[in-house]
């Protein structure tokens, strides 16, 4: 009963939260558009809404690991493993500029989504090919404009917390752009914020671990297949060998 009334308070704390910090995100905007085109300070902005969420919890203990991998002059395709809808709030405490490829149903979600679309964050119809085309085209421009792009390789979060297989849009516009691919692993989210909504008050350990860029010229001559499984063979490695140190 303890953990419902705690869950519910904190999802209650998180939406009144975000209605001030939307109205304070919307004039960001308005006053920094038009000399701003990529949205650098907007999103800048956006990080420290979102990373609020992680340093006021008094359960989740954030480590990040790696920060040296990313060069500020660099356009990425990002790309992490999905384990809890915790997953991108963690990603932001980055702080790294990019624009984040989700479900066009995020957008709807009143003052978050509403600052996806400010953002100019990439929407995507799961199931729509076209809507493939125009994310994959967005996504190449972003890029070629100086801006990482963050996909979930897997799709969707994991139902039992074990890696899914990866789908091939990521790699495929890493090469189409020849840009490098940023892997980032991430550990503990989905125990504290698992499936079912509930927010967990037992103490969590959450890991991020930025692993270092896998350079264009590494793959510009592997096939996309080969590559996505490659990837998907260094995050089975990666979270099998922590898991044994641990």
């Amino acid at each position: 009963m303890g953990a419902r009334v705690f869950s519910a308070a904190y999802w209650a704390f998180g939406f009144s939260s975000s209605a001030v910090m939307f109205a304070l995100a919307l004039v960001l905007f308005v006053v920094t558009v038009p000399f701003d085109r990529r949205g650098i300070v907007l999103h800048r902005f956006t990080c420290f809404w979102a990373s609020m969420y992680t340093w006021l919890h008094p359960s989740w203990f954030v480590s990040i690991e790696g920060r040296e991998h990313v060069r500020s002059d660099e356009a990425y395709v990002i790309v992490a493993n999905h384990q809890s809808t915790l997953d991108i709030l963690v990603l932001f405490r980055l702080f790294v500029h990019f624009k984040w490829v989700a479900k066009a149903e995020a957008f709807l979600v009143p003052f978050i989504g509403w600052n996806m679309f400010l953002n100019r964050y990439v929407r995507l119809r799961r199931g729509d090919r076209r809507s493939v085309m125009d994310m994959m085209a967005t996504s190449e421009q972003e890029l070629r404009a100086g801006s990482s792009i963050l996909i979930f390789p897997e799709g969707t979060r994991s139902r039992d917390g074990e890696l899914q297989p990866f789908k091939q849009g990521a790699f495929t516009l890493a090469k189409r752009a020849a840009a490098p691919i940023l892997p980032v692993v991430i550990e503990g989210t989905g125990t504290a914020l698992p499936r079912r909504g509930f927010v967990s008050a037992g103490r969590h350990h959450i890991r991020l671990r930025v692993l270092p860029p896998i350079p264009y010229e590494s793959f510009a001559s592997t096939s996309t297949r080969e590559l996505t499984d490659r990837v998907h063979a260094l995050y089975r490695e990666e979270l099998a060998g922590h898991h044994a140190a641990a």
